[in-house]
């Protein structure tokens, strides 16, 4: 029978991180289609590095900085999906806890990034590039969302496992202290059956001499 454990996972943050650039890995599939079909004319993490700060990608080899800007897009999702790994527990329970929290990640670019570094995307109506950045932020929210079976699946899983181990341990110790009582009751009955064989070959061996001494006499 599994016993589910109420204890916190251990490691959360990292669960977080692996999750949030995995979830970060599907945008960027996604947003290679929506830059193919013309929704999107500059990704969010494009337009920062190369109008934001350029400095910094200009400290990278330009046969490098396709790489370089992936990556700072992968390490964002990740920094992203260990913050949501440590809000509580009864916020990540929902479902839709995950999608929300992408919609959010998608309005802080919109709405305090992109103005604050002056990027062109805060500058010009662009309904079909926010509506695409938009979906593919709610599909990081899914990835990175905890669903309430996860606490079966995922670390509570493997620590309800450990408690089934220690309790399958227990009964087996249980069972072999039975086994090894029951033995020890069985030896006790033969000791004891085998001494009283002794005294009543001894009252026999009693009687016989009694009864030759009887005899001669």
């Amino acid at each position: 029978m599994t016993r589910k454990s109420d204890s916190p996972p251990k490691r959360p943050w990292f669960r977080g991180v692996v999750r949030g650039a995995t979830g970060a890995m599907a945008m960027t599939g996604m947003r290679q289609a929506e830059v193919g079909l013309g929704f999107v004319q500059r990704t969010p993490p494009d337009a920062i590095l190369r109008e934001g700060v350029p400095a910094v990608l200009e400290s990278v080899p330009e046969d490098r900085r396709k790489a370089a800007i992936e990556l700072a897009h992968w390490g964002y999702g990740a920094t992203a999906g260990a913050l949501f790994a440590f809000l509580p527990r009864r916020l990540r329970s929902s479902r839709l806890a995950g999608p929300v929290y992408g919609v959010m990640a998608w309005g802080a670019f919109e709405l305090a990034i992109a103005p604050a570094l002056g990027l062109a995307h805060a500058r010009r109506s662009r309904p079909q590039e926010r509506a695409a950045l938009l979906l593919d932020h709610v599909v990081f929210g899914f990835v990175i969302g905890e669903p309430p079976e996860a606490e079966v699946a995922g670390t509570e899983g493997s620590e309800s496992g450990g408690a089934d181990r220690g309790v399958g341990k227990r009964e087996r110790r249980k069972h072999r202290e039975r086994r090894g009582g029951g033995d020890r009751r069985r030896r006790g009955e033969r000791r004891k059956h085998g001494e009283r064989g002794e005294r009543r070959e001894h009252g026999e061996r009693g009687e016989r001499r009694k009864h030759g001494e009887r005899r001669r006499s």
